[in-house]
């Protein structure tokens, strides 16, 4: 026990020092937990040596883990995602697991008789990292683009399908058609035991002890483990259990509550997983390493290959079919799960387990600044796509550039970008003013923009308005009225000062309004040829002030009536 205690500490005192300095560096922390476990493990200095601290180390951060993956897997968002996500999503797990069992039976891994090098490599090289991804895009302000929202429906579905693997994993030595039914049974009926006690258990439960923190917590602790235990008297793992007791509690009245209370304790947990697993990594061979990079390169050129080609079918652009796919580049954490528990139940040699962890620790630290540069990379990959014959969606059947109302039928007023402000100006004009949609052109990259308002006879043009030739193509040249009405925060390739320039530069004489996030940038827009620049933050704050004084005047009810009546109808592209 002291031992364990001891190492223990070493593991999070190692953790803290190399965390800070991959916070400096701006590294995913998980790398900094990895190479701490190598440097205090068996392979490295030697100072925690004891098998069983390990693995008792790794198996309680495995298990909260997987518990707090669950949490965040919304079953209801992949329902309602709707068939583009789950058409790309479902292409690149079967592909990519497909493309991955030929490509390592073709170099020589095994694939039966005990051994299942090629299975688990398939399966860790189809499922991408949910903490690299989201805390990059979220640090980016794209989780709630296209692309994003993309990204993060893959995701989800990765976890389903891991899920799925886990439920089988244990039964691979004797595996036929009745022991598969008798997993998906056994994991079946797990999920059912799971959900109904979630639903009509713990709710009551759960309700009485709202207000006591530590309860709630306490309360989370005991339901991740009972559903562990339960999954190990059904024949399955306890990890499976955690996972699917965080599945069965996402969609709980008191999910982001629980989620709240155990997040610093699953951090704790998560840490220690990762230190765990980086003691396990040997000091690699020649051959470790060439694996490694092996399975780096695949893992890529796979992910492009799954993930473009569907989007692009379903005509999706060049842009948002590419940004997906290079946003998914890399290997899961949950990857290492999977290659960790079959290396515990004997499936794939130590070799391959440590060539996987190698590739994870490369491909981490390239795709975390990949997708910190996706865009520029998207913009100077898509001309060399339409070079080898790939057409985009501003390409027509005769080549001509693709916006409604024809070559040159330019129009008066021009939105450059269309996000939730200007989808918010067009439902005002199509309820107050209707005749004025004919005098208004578009200029956007979102495909569902440029389909939406081709269908509703908008005249769009599809293209990056950071691009002075979409600018001139799009008759901004000729317009009397252009709106920038997309904050800098959220644009991509330029920002609100350099897009007036532009403008103004192709047209001395439209009235130009735009969009300013700080204070600070209003003069610098005036001086850069805005004639009127909005602050929306000056505008919800006047709302915000009638609202208070509505309030005090006992008029709020009315006022949310007028709100809910104005809410209505809209037909809002971006709702």
């Amino acid at each position: 026990m002291h031992e364990l205690i001891g190492d223990i500490t070493l593991c999070i005192l190692f953790a803290w020092v190399l965390g800070l300095a991959a916070h400096k560096w701006r590294q995913p922390s998980i790398l900094a937990y990895l190479v701490a476990g190598f440097a205090i493990g068996p392979f490295g200095t030697g100072w925690v040596k004891s098998q069983e601290s390990i693995s008792v180390i790794s198996e309680l951060g495995l298990i909260f883990m997987l518990f707090m993956i669950g949490l965040e897997i919304d079953l209801k968002k992949i329902i309602r995602a709707g068939p583009v996500i789950l058409i790309a999503g479902g292409v690149q797990l079967l592909g990519g697991a497909a493309l991955g069992i030929l490509f390592f039976v073709a170099i020589g891994m095994r694939m039966g008789a005990e051994s299942y090098d090629a299975l688990y490599l398939c399966v860790a090289c189809a499922l991408s990292s949910t903490v690299i991804i989201v805390k990059v895009l979220y640090e980016k302000r794209e989780l709630d683009t296209l692309p994003g929202r993309i990204t993060l429906g893959v995701l989800v579905l990765q976890d389903v399908f891991a899920i799925l693997f886990l439920a089988v994993q244990p039964s691979l030595d004797d595996l036929h058609v009745s022991v598969i039914l008798l997993s998906f049974a056994r994991a079946g009926t797990l999920v059912a035991i799971a959900l109904l006690l979630s639903r009509y258990v713990l709710p009551p439960v759960f309700h009485r002890i709202a207000r006591t923190p530590e309860l709630i917590l306490l309360g989370a602790l005991a339901w991740c483990f009972l559903i562990g235990e339960i999954a190990e008297r059904l024949h399955l793992s306890r990890e499976m259990g955690s996972l699917v007791a965080g599945v069965s509690l996402s969609t709980f009245p008191y999910a982001l509550d629980v989620t709240a209370k155990v997040t610093t304790l699953r951090d704790f947990f998560i840490t220690l997983f990762f230190v765990a697993l980086g003691m396990t990594i040997p000091i690699p061979t020649m051959s470790v390493v060439g694996l490694a990079l092996v399975i780096a390169l695949f893992t890529v050129a796979s992910r492009l290959l799954t993930t473009f080609t569907p989007l692009y079918m379903m005509r999706q652009g060049l842009r948002a079919s590419l940004l997906p796919a290079l946003n998914l580049a890399q290997i899961s954490e949950f990857s290492l799960v999977v290659i960790q528990t079959g290396a515990a139940a004997g499936h794939l040699k130590n070799g391959t387990s440590s060539a996987a962890s190698f590739a994870f620790v490369l491909l981490a630290v390239l795709s975390t600044f990949v997708i910190v540069r996706s865009d520029p990379i998207a913009r100077r990959s898509i001309p060399l796509l339409k070079r080898i014959g790939l057409r985009d969606l501003d390409a027509s059947k005769d080549g001509e550039a693709g916006h409604e109302g024809g070559h040159g039928a330019e129009r008066p007023i021009v939105l450059l970008g269309f996000f939730r402000t200007a989808s918010a100006l067009l439902s005002e004009i199509e309820r107050n003013q209707p005749a004025l949609l004919e005098q208004i052109g578009v200029v956007d990259f979102n495909p569902v923009v440029f389909r939406t308002l081709s269908d509703r006879g908008i005249q769009v043009t599809y293209g990056d308005i950071s691009n002075v030739d979409t600018l001139v193509h799009a008759g901004v040249g000729q317009a009397e009225l252009i709106i920038l009405s997309i904050p800098d925060s959220l644009l991509k390739g330029a920002n609100n000062e350099k897009l007036v320039r532009h403008v103004r530069s192709i047209n001395a004489t439209a009235k130009i309004v735009a969009t300013a996030d700080l204070l600070a940038d209003v003069n610098d827009l005036y001086d850069a040829g805005a004639d009127y620049v909005t602050v929306p933050r000056l505008s919800d704050a006047q709302v915000l002030l009638n609202l208070i004084q509505d309030a005090s005047a006992g008029l709020l009810s009315e006022r949310r009536n007028e709100a809910e009546a104005m809410l209505a109808d809209r037909r809002e592209v971006l709702p």
